[in-house]
This record gives C-alpha cells, sequence and structure tokens, in this order.
C-alpha cells in the first residue's frame, strides 16, 4: 500500500517540473536591483581608472627631439652622446640643429613647436614665457673668459668697467655669449651707443681679431673658449685673460651665475699656464624640457646626463653634474622625485619596454584591487538589504492599515481601508523576490491574510 505522505509525480509532470527547475532560482531576480547595488561600484571604477591614466600617462613615446645647437658645437656633440644612451632603451632621440640657447628656449617656448627638451644657458630667459618648461637639471658649466689686449692698459684688468671706450667683441646675435655679455657690460655702466663700441662678432673671428689688434677685448664661451683656443691666446703676445675679482659679487647678484677657477698651471703645467688661480663666472647650461614630457623619458634623460657629465673635467668635479639646482627654471616633480629616489621600482629592475607595460597594467589593476574587488564583496549585503527594505516597507504599511482598522472607522471608512488592503496584496504578489527570500515573502503574505481576517472579526 502506497505511503499517503508520498507525493508521487507522473511522468509529464515530472519531466516538467525538472525542464523548469534550473530556472526556478532565477525567479524574482530584479535586474534593476542588480544594476543598483553593482553599477555604482563598477563605475566609480571606471571612474579611478580613467583618472588614473589621465594622469599617469601610461604610455611612453618612443621619439624625443632635442633642440641642440650648431654642427660641432658642445651642444650638438652632447646630443649625440644622449642619442647613443637612448637608443639602448628603444628610444629615438631626434636632435634639431640651431643657432645655441636663446634659439633653443624660442624653439621650446613656441606651442607648436615640436621640440621636447633642449639645452638652456642660464641668463637668456628675459622676456620669454617660461610657465611650461620645466628644468631636469643643471648639466654643466659654461664659463665666460674675458680676453684683452694689455696695450693701453697697466698690464692687469680685473673689472669689466676697465674696459670702457675700448672695442669689444661680445658675440654673434642671437647668441648666448652676447646676451651675457651685454648683462654684464650694462652693470657697469657700458651699455649700446655710448663711447665703447661693441662688435657682433665671436669664436675663433674674435679670438682672431684680438691676436690680429682689430678689437681691445673679447668675450669667449661655450665652444669658442675651448682649452686649446684659451692656450692660443694665452701664448699671443700682448694677449691676457681677465681674472674676475668680482666674480662673488656676480654670483650674488645673479643667481644663474656661478663662480669657478682655472687652477694654476692646470693648462700646461711645465709652463704653468695660466701662472696664477684665475676666477671666472659662469652661467650653468640646463636641460629644460616641457611640462608634458613623460616621467619615464625624464628619467632616462637624466640618466644619460649623469652618464656624459658625471665624470671630472678641467671645469667640473666628478658627480657635480647633473644637479639639482633651481635658477630660471622650476624644477620638474619628476626630475625632483628622480634625484631623491630614483627610477621607480619597475623602471629599475626590469627592461625598459617591460616597465612601461607594467606602469600601464598597474593603472587597471590598483584601481580594481582596492575599489572594485570589496565592494563585489559587499553587493550581496547590498542586495539583501535591498530586498528585504522593499519588504518592510509593506510591514509598514500594514501597521498603519492595522491600526486603522482598530479604530473602529465607519462603513465608508471601512470599505476605504478594504480597497486599500487589497492593493497592497496585489502590490506583494507583484512584487519580485529570489528564492532566498521567499519565507519573509510568505509570511508577509500571511499577516496580510491575519489582518484581513482579523479585521473582519470586528
Amino acid at each position: 500500500m502506497d505511503n499517503p505522505e508520498k507525493t508521487t509525480l507522473q511522468p509529464n509532470g515530472a519531466r516538467r517540473y525538472a525542464a523548469l527547475r534550473p530556472l526556478a532560482r532565477f525567479t524574482g531576480i530584479s535586474l534593476r536591483d542588480i544594476v543598483v547595488t553593482v553599477g555604482p561600484i563598477t563605475l566609480l571604477t571606471v571612474i579611478v581608472i580613467g583618472v588614473a591614466f589621465w594622469i599617469v600617462r601610461p604610455a611612453p613615446p618612443n621619439t624625443i627631439t632635442i633642440a641642440a645647437g650648431t654642427n660641432n658645437s658642445t651642444f650638438r656633440n652632447t646630443a649625440e652622446k644622449y642619442r647613443k644612451i637612448l637608443a639602448r632603451n628603444g628610444i629615438t632621440l631626434k636632435i634639431i640643429p640651431t643657432g645655441g640657447s636663446l634659439d633653443n628656449l624660442h624653439m621650446l617656448s613656441k606651442p607648436d613647436s615640436k621640440v621636447d627638451v633642449g639645452f638652456v644657458q642660464g641668463g637668456v630667459s628675459s622676456g620669454i614665457k617660461l610657465d611650461h618648461l620645466v628644468s631636469l637639471g643643471s648639466v654643466f658649466h659654461e664659463p665666460l673668459t674675458l680676453f684683452y689686449r694689455t696695450e693701453g692698459t697697466d698690464g692687469t684688468v680685473e673689472r669689466i668697467s676697465e674696459l670702457a671706450g675700448k672695442r669689444l667683441a661680445i658675440g654673434p646675435q642671437g647668441s648666448g655669449t652676447r646676451v651675457l655679455a651685454l648683462i654684464l657690460l650694462k652693470a657697469n655702466g657700458i651699455e649700446p651707443g655710448g663711447a665703447t663700441t661693441l662688435l657682433d662678432i665671436g669664436g675663433e673671428e674674435a679670438a682672431d681679431a684680438l691676436v690680429a689688434r682689430n678689437v681691445d677685448a673679447a668675450f669667449l664661451m661655450g665652444d669658442s673658449a675651448t682649452p686649446a683656443m684659451i692656450r692660443k691666446l694665452l701664448w699671443s703676445p700682448g694677449v691676457q685673460m681677465v681674472n674676475f675679482s668680482q666674480a662673488e659679487a656676480y654670483t650674488r647678484r645673479y643667481p644663474y651665475l656661478n663662480k669657478i677657477s682655472i687652477p694654476m698651471g692646470a693648462l700646461d703645467f711645465g709652463k704653468n699656464v695660466p701662472v696664477q688661480d684665475v676666477q671666472l663666472i659662469a652661467p650653468t647650461v640646463e636641460l629644460v624640457a616641457r611640462e608634458s614630457l613623460h616621467p619615464a623619458l625624464s628619467d632616462l634623460l637624466i640618466e644619460a646626463a649623469r652618464e656624459v657629465h658625471g665624470s671630472p673635467s678641467l671645469m667640473r668635479r666628478a658627480g657635480e653634474f647633473p644637479s639639482l639646482q633651481e635658477h630660471e627654471y622650476r624644477i620638474s616633480d619628476d626630475a625632483r622625485r628622480y634625484y631623491s629616489s630614483g627610477k621607480s621600482f619597475f623602471y629599475r629592475n626590469l627592461p625598459f619596454w617591460l616597465a612601461s607595460l607594467m606602469d600601464r597594467l598597474l593603472v587597471v589593476v590598483v584601481p580594481i584591487v582596492i575599489l572594485l574587488i570589496p565592494g563585489l564583496k559587499l553587493a550581496p549585503a547590498l542586495y539583501s538589504w535591498r530586498i528585504k527594505s522593499r519588504i518592510y516597507r509593506w510591514y509598514g504599511i500594514l501597521i498603519a492599515l492595522e491600526r486603522s482598522m482598530l479604530a473602529e472607522p465607519g462603513p465608508e471608512e471601512r470599505q476605504t481601508l478594504l480597497k486599500e488592503l487589497d492593493e497592497v496584496e496585489a502590490g506583494v504578489n507583484r512584487m519580485k523576490v529570489p528564492l532566498a527570500y521567499t519565507e519573509q515573502y510568505y509570511v508577509l503574505r500571511d499577516h496580510i491574510m491575519f489582518v484581513r481576517n482579523r479585521y473582519r472579526g470586528f
């Protein structure tokens, strides 16, 4: 005899139940509830990733354009050394020939220029907008040497003011030599159009004019003041080099200037040239870049500068350059970080291309780990709260109706309350509830029925 408590399904019913069973778990799931619960977390994560991409600029370009100088100049030769070093990391350095520091700065300051970085001598920025330019550091000194003929002097000149009324070669138009010479001459009361003749010639032309007595003094710096050129002029009869006795004062007045010296005998030990320490003033050459330069490329450029300029020479000590000295241009934040702590972990331990890839991946992974994963762990609790709050909201309406019914309303009000109770029941029947919450759902329906029956008992 069959057990009366045992339920038996007919074959067709069993098949129908089996077919519906996989879908039953999704019954009552509201897509709107899921979107409202998970959507804000996902949207916040996407926004953070977007902001991170905008700030970090994860993909560095593989080409940098540098404004250098004339062919065979110090700037050009230095840029060629940088090019070889950057090529090790797959970065191409495009070198633009220019007339020198002033040209380089003009090119960097133009918004439509394609130049990313350039060598710029201190003291040439007057009248040029520098808001979007930053310095990656000072890379070397560019000493100013001033040679003069001893005829017409007491044999020694230590101050520029002693050259008033003479013929001075101050460098060609657009050169850093000319800009600095005019600044120093003005500080000594000598300006164009006065009694002193200022000639726009420089370099070897100025040196030859001095030897030939066609000028009385010549300002030389950079490529025109090489050790070979200095020796040539010092060995020329009647030519001496100014020992700037006021060098310290110039550095106080003009922060971009430095006091350096050529030690006695440094140019020729045998002939003891020079015969005493000679004080010079020297602006520093800075590696100036647009503020939009990618941080990874900034690191590579400073690294190249350390390799090229870190060794000792006649005008610098070992490790003196590159240096983080702020003069006319604000120091790049990326440069400050590099000088204080070096390259980032990835770029310090991985090849450049792989480090760049990891940087990009990090921009996506970090927000996901910090926001999305913890947020999704909270999603079930938020979803549960949302479903329960909907059930509790019906309970709030139901208890208000029950209290109104217990207040012994009149016939018309009784009909109104019953109609409202019907509407509550209809609303609950339309409510979508996941299977996990069906117990609360059916309890709510039982309570609605309880209120109805209790009301009918009055």
